[in-house]
């Protein structure tokens, strides 16, 4: 029998739970050091006990910036063997995260599965799930409907769920008053106030956000606090219904903190590149320093089919700025389902966002394969440099297509190379260009 219900009561209680030594060796940090800010809230390991293949992450923004993929299925996509293909190449690239947002048929069968057999951390949206699960009309469900899927995903073996707490029915009045340009762009939060105005309720995940909490508690289960209000277009960022929602999660994170339970916070969202940052340094102060989790942002509105590049040029200033996790974008946002060509391309532009951001935050270890990477071209050694590439079998591929005439050399300078000149001029040897 465990000691403590959630990683958050453990560190409070003092006990340096397996997860959390895991998390302390891979951030090159003690476990000493690392618990109290898992007490304090300010990093989340998301750890469901029924999930036992889970290799840990740490998310916090003294910590390396991790990577979430969102995957699953659609009415007009339903091949959860494609999904499937999906999650494994995630895994093989290396994403701490991720999240099935199935919105067809069965979505049990896969979610167990992940959890039986992904190392990653695994969340889910259970609002999506509701309407899939009681093959009711949105309008006709119950609050207590909405809890026992929350509680259903929790029994699986879900990590976090994304939840929409902090929507209320006085959101309904801001968005008719405030004339957004985009409204809600929240899949999530269009459901929740969808359900807020055709019933006349006021939201069941923050009325009831006491009892969720106890399911939480009870397996350990991270809350994600869904941000309905994120802005979907630029016009939209940092007005009054972004921050008020923000406002309203910062209050829902300090009550769950009092049940000992983990809150990562979500984040916008379309935003011009001047006012990321002010919004992280907002989010920490609002939320005390709970880890960020941010889509994006996307620093322009015009690049569909590139929008995983506009994401990453977002990611990397605001984990630079504090964010702590990273929800991947692929070329296919706003487009389509991504195929397993864009969970690739969307991986690769966050993985990049994320490095960067560590460089510049000077996280422990960060830099240490770029040093390798400097030492490996200065060599001229390629094997050496693939070993170090965030991507080695794209940079192969590059350079044997387009193969120089000398092996110490590229086809872009041949014996122009600098680097050759160089390490010939100061070892005396002789340098012949032509």
């Amino acid at each position: 029998m465990r000691e403590y219900a959630t990683q958050m009561e453990a560190a409070r209680k003092g006990i340096q739970t397996e997860e959390l030594k895991k998390v302390a060796a891979k951030e090159h940090m003690a476990p000493e050091e690392l618990l109290p800010l898992v007490a304090e809230g300010k990093v989340v390991i998301c750890a469901n006990k029924k999930h036992t293949c889970l290799d840990p992450q740490g998310v916090g923004s003294m910590l390396s910036t991790k990577i979430n993929v969102n995957l699953g299925v659609s009415r007009d996509c339903k091949d959860y063997d494609i999904e499937m293909e999906k999650v494994m190449e995630a895994i093989h690239m290396g994403a701490h995260a991720i999240m099935d947002l199935s919105s067809h048929g069965d979505t049990s069968p896969f979610r167990r599965k992940l959890i039986k057999e992904c190392p990653a951390m695994v969340g889910t949206v259970p609002v999506y799930d509701s309407v899939i699960h009681y093959q009711r009309d949105l309008n006709t469900l119950t609050a207590q409907d909405f809890i026992d899927v929350v509680r259903l995903h929790a029994q699986d073996g879900v990590d976090f769920v994304t939840l929409h707490c902090g929507i209320t029915r006085k959101t309904i009045d801001q968005i008719k008053n405030q004339k957004r340009r985009m409204n809600i762009v929240s899949r999530g939060g269009s459901l929740v106030f969808a359900w807020m105005c055709m019933t006349g309720k006021e939201n069941p995940f923050y009325e009831y956000f006491d009892e969720i909490l106890a399911i939480c508690r009870e397996y350990d289960v991270t809350i994600s606090l869904g941000d309905a209000c994120r802005p979907g277009c630029l016009a939209d960022a940092s007005d009054v219904c972004q921050i008020e929602e923000l406002v309203r999660l910062g209050e829902l994170t300090k009550r769950a903190w009092e049940q000992d339970v983990q809150v990562m916070v979500e984040g916008p969202g379309h935003m011009p590149m001047d006012q990321i940052a002010a919004n992280m340094k907002l989010q920490q102060t609002i939320c005390h320093g709970a880890p960020f989790y941010v889509l994006g942002p996307l620093v322009t509105d015009i690049a569909p089919g590139y929008d995983h590049i506009t994401a990453a040029i977002g990611g990397a200033i605001a984990a630079a700025s504090g964010a702590a996790f990273l929800c991947y974008v692929t070329p296919a946002e706003h487009l389509a389902l991504p195929n397993v060509e864009d969970v690739k391309q969307g991986i690769l532009a966050s993985k990049i966002a994320a490095h960067a951001a560590d460089l510049a935050k000077g996280v422990r270890g960060a830099r240490q394969v770029d040093d390798r990477m400097a030492d490996a071209r200065k060599a001229l050694d390629w094997e050496a440099q693939w070993a170090c590439a965030i991507d080695p079998d794209t940079a192969k591929k590059i350079r044997e297509e387009r193969k120089p005439e000398h092996d110490d050399t590229c086809s872009m300078c041949g014996k122009f190379c600098a680097v050759r000149s160089m390490n010939k001029a100061l070892a005396g040897e002789h340098i012949d260009i032509l």
